[in-house]
């Protein structure tokens, strides 16, 4: 209890006792676990925000969703960017922990970097991750690889065979998995692949279709990690004078704002941003409630994808692809 006066400020404790306290207090670098305190006083819920992510369509999406369940929780969201989307510095994400938060949700791709989650777990903080798959932590998304292979056989069941991909950001395992989900598709139909690098933004997305499409034979169908890149490479085929989908069939994935915005809407993978974001919050409280300074459960939590079909991925003009046919694929 003495101690408890000395760290809250209390006058009504000696100057001796409280000099031996904060002696005690240095020499062990005590500092409060300031989530269990705001957990055990039922003060308030204090939730921290990191983020980075390129992506405006995403973070649109991804803030609408967290932003829903915390008016619902009647949870205090604090929010932390990384200067020029990059990683917070651990300045900053020592300053938001001090601040008496209780958990931190992480966006893409904060949520898996070790040496952010590493701070964090020293803090004792559960964390939830968005559209990542870590190990120490809750984790919720969709199940990339499927998607990715979903959207290909829809690209082969229109007959494209000349393929070109789009890879987002390499140190993300939505990148990896997506990569693997159109490889898969497109080599069990004997497509032609051709893959560039991208990192999720709109302007990586430029730099990658102008690659795809120089090649001497280009791809029919581009398929992009994502609807921003995808959006890049439907600009890149309109300055060259090609038509989409006529030319080149497009098609992304996270079906944001993006994907109906321009000309033509793209066709994509619904990724249900604000769901996502919403689990997300409401597993991170639900632990906290129950293990409050705890550090966490390790939680995977996966949500259902969906194919949106729109005008810009059709038949290439070589191809006589029947509708009936291309449904029967896609059922395959």
């Amino acid at each position: 209890m003495t101690v408890s006066r000395v760290i809250n400020g209390d006058p009504g404790v000696r100057d001796e006792t409280r000099e031996t306290v904060n002696a005690t207090i240095r020499a062990l670098n005590y500092t409060p676990n300031l989530s269990a305190r705001s957990l055990v006083t039922a003060r308030e819920l204090r939730i921290g925000v990191i983020y980075a992510n390129p992506s405006a369509a995403f973070m649109s999406g991804f803030l609408a969703g967290v932003f829903e369940e915390a008016s619902a929780r009647a949870a205090q969201l604090i929010l932390l960017k990384g200067k020029n989307g990059g990683v917070p510095t651990h300045a900053e994400i020592e300053q938001l922990i001090g601040s008496g938060i209780g958990g931190v949700i992480l966006t893409p791709p904060l949520g898996e970097s070790a040496e952010v989650r590493q701070i964090l777990r020293a803090a004792g903080l559960p964390m939830a991750v968005v559209a990542g798959r870590v190990p120490d932590a809750i984790s919720v998304g969709i199940d990339d690889q499927r998607a990715a292979h979903d959207m290909t056989r829809h690209l082969i069941a229109l007959g494209h065979r000349r393929l070109g991909f789009i890879v987002g950001n390499p140190n993300q395992s939505a990148s990896i998995a997506r990569l693997a989900g159109f490889t898969a598709a497109a080599q069990a139909a004997g497509a032609e692949i051709r893959v560039a690098q991208g990192d999720f933004s709109y302007t990586s997305g430029l730099v990658a279709g102008e690659q795809l499409l120089d090649a001497a034979v280009p791809p029919t169908a581009i398929l992009a990690s994502n609807d921003d890149m995808a959006a890049a490479v439907v600009s890149v085929a309109h300055r060259r004078n090609l038509n989409v989908p006529g030319d080149l069939s497009v098609a992304g994935i996270d079906d944001s704002t993006a994907a109906t915005t321009l000309w033509p809407p793209l066709t994509t993978i619904r990724q249900p941003l604000q769901e996502l974001a919403g689990e997300a919050l409401r597993l991170l409280i639900d632990d906290m409630r129950a293990a409050p300074g705890k550090g966490g459960q390790c939680i995977a939590r996966v949500l259902d994808h969906a194919l949106v079909t729109r005008e810009s991925a059709a038949p290439p003009r070589a191809c006589a692809t029947s509708p009936d046919a291309a449904r029967a694929v896609d059922r395959q």
